[in-house]
């Protein structure tokens, strides 16, 4: 998960000015895309899907919100600022193609310091294939807010919605589920212990989880294997607010009922110990932990042997009548109503 860091100099942003800090931040800019037509430079980026359809989604990030720069390194930000947004694209089974970074900077922040994000940056447009094509800097009075905007094509009809689920079809996720709560946990802890004693962090060898946190990764892999084996979701979301919180989201624009298995969750099994050492239920980390960013689908039985082939793919439940409810049956057989606590940001 470790990137490099940058060696210790300070160049003030404000020796540069506003154009001079874009034409900094993107002389190395490179196209990736015959789609992108005309990129940064002008008033406006050209972008020509060539018949393919166009998806569009965009997400902010605000300092103390959505992030903490006490225990997140900026390389890691920008990488995590781009996939947050691509993982949307993802989720309607589309390819993302371009993104348009925007933010806005307070003056402690050094043409060091931003340089450092926009390797982050680069680093996941170069591993997803993306082009930065626009955006814009101004000052803020505190803090760092960043704005990404990123755009993908997919074949047309061939978008995949939250509101396509029906009775009988299988419930799927992609990878494990749990670990970025568990990492913005020991993070948390250890910036308190830092504040009230000065002491150096003890992450306890947790490079998973925390990994989980400050680098996670869109699930590009799962829609190349969805083309690849000609799979159609019948719904898709991603999971940034939590599994339960995105199960009836699913379920409610759908119309539909759903069941889960607790025994079906995948959790990393050194989340699931990590998790019993601060006594936590692992289940619960699965289903109201966020930011793991990895795909909640629903498929047709048909599909079923398809999905087999996947290993990073785990069938978790299925899809009932609306009557029926939403529900999870836990490991001793019991049966409990579904309930959304949602991602708790950083506060």
């Amino acid at each position: 998960m470790a990137f490099d860091i940058m060696e210790n100099q300070r160049t003030e942003i404000s020796s540069l000015g506003e154009f001079g800090l874009i034409d900094h931040l993107t002389k190395n800019n490179e196209t990736r895309n015959v789609s992108t037509v005309l990129s940064v430079g002008d008033d406006a980026a050209v972008i020509d899907h060539f018949g393919r359809q166009t998806v569009i989604t965009t997400d902010l990030l605000v300092e103390g919100i959505h992030f903490d720069l006490m225990y997140t390194p900026l390389k890691h930000l920008g990488y995590k600022s781009v996939v947050v947004n691509i993982s949307d694209i993802y989720a309607m089974n589309a390819t993302p193609t371009q993104i348009v970074v925007s933010i806005a900077i307070s003056s402690r922040f050094s043409v060091e310091a931003l340089n450092e994000f926009y390797e982050g940056i680069y680093a996941a447009c170069e591993k997803y294939g993306i082009d930065l094509v626009g955006g814009d800097t101004t000052s803020s009075n505190k803090g760092f807010v960043i704005s990404i905007t990123a755009m993908g094509e997919v074949v047309p009809n061939n978008y995949v919605k939250r509101s396509g689920a029906q009775k009988n079809d299988l419930v799927c996720v992609s990878g494990e589920l749990g670990g970025a709560f568990l990492g913005l946990t020991i993070l948390e802890r250890e910036k308190k212990i830092f504040e009230q004693t000065g002491a150096q962090p003890d992450l306890e060898g947790q490079a998973y989880i925390v990994g989980r946190l400050l680098k996670p990764e869109a699930r590009k892999d799962i829609i190349e294997f969805f083309a690849e084996q000609e799979i159609l979701p019948t719904s898709m979301m991603d999971i940034s607010d939590g599994l339960s919180s995105e199960m009836l989201h699913i379920c409610k624009q759908s119309n539909v009922g759903c069941l889960l298995y607790e025994d079906k969750l995948p959790v990393n099994e050194e989340a699931k110990q990590f998790a019993y050492k601060l006594e936590f239920d692992p289940t619960a980390c699965a289903l109201s932990g966020g930011e793991d960013y990895e795909l909640l689908f629903t498929i047709s039985q048909p599909d079923y042997e398809k999905i087999g082939q996947n290993s990073a793919i785990t069938i978790i439940g299925y899809i009932t009548e609306p009557g029926e409810g939403k529900n999870i049956i836990t490991r001793g057989g019991s049966k409990y109503e579904l309930v959304a606590q949602g991602w708790n940001h950083i506060k």
